[in-house]
């Protein structure tokens, strides 16, 4: 039994090497010539790749998208991409405690930190945009117009929690507990 394991590792190593030398000697693609047609090696009618965007064509997020006037639908729809894309991680207020943080994800910094609340509005959309630290671009899942709309969203998630009672209308103020 003992001179089992040293001829299994022999016959791994006899294959190893018999595996190497037939992959060295297949056909491959030399992918560092060009697709055009223009070099010697490659076949006129092969196909660009990467493809090429069509010559008049504006890249997506090739220019900065302008903020959009702040309506109530505006916030309204806000409200919803929010509650899909960043309450997992952000929770609901805003403050950094969602359901996965709470499962062991890294914690996000609450959006009512001051840092956060003197940071222009842009820079929530390209956070959203770019991603940071742990946040991963979500340009990919959420369209522009939305990500402005969350950036609004939160805007007004900061707004409600930080503003002190007294500052309120007499109306609003009689609605609350």
């Amino acid at each position: 039994m003992r001179w089992l394991s040293p001829l299994v590792f022999l016959l791994c190593g006899v294959s190893l090497l018999t595996a190497c030398d037939n992959m060295a000697k297949q056909p491959r693609d030399k992918t560092w010539t060009p697709a055009n047609g223009n070099s010697a090696n490659a076949e006129p009618d092969r196909k660009i790749w990467p493809p090429q965007p069509a010559p008049n064509a504006i890249a997506r997020e090739d220019r900065p998208q302008p903020p959009p006037a702040l309506t109530p639908a505006l916030l309204a729809r806000g409200k919803e991409r929010y509650e899909i894309y960043c309450t997992p991680c952000h929770g609901y207020l805003g403050d950094g405690d969602g359901m996965i943080v709470r499962r062991g994800f890294p914690q996000p910094p609450s959006f009512h930190d001051e840092a956060l609340r003197n940071a222009p509005t842009r820079h929530f959309y390209e956070v959203a945009t770019n991603g940071w630290g742990a946040m991963y671009s979500y340009a990919d899942r959420v369209r522009s117009d939305d990500r402005w709309a969350i950036a609004a969203y939160i805007r007004a998630l900061q707004t409600s929690q930080n503003t002190a009672a007294a500052e309120l209308p007499e109306t609003v103020r009689g609605t609350l507990r």
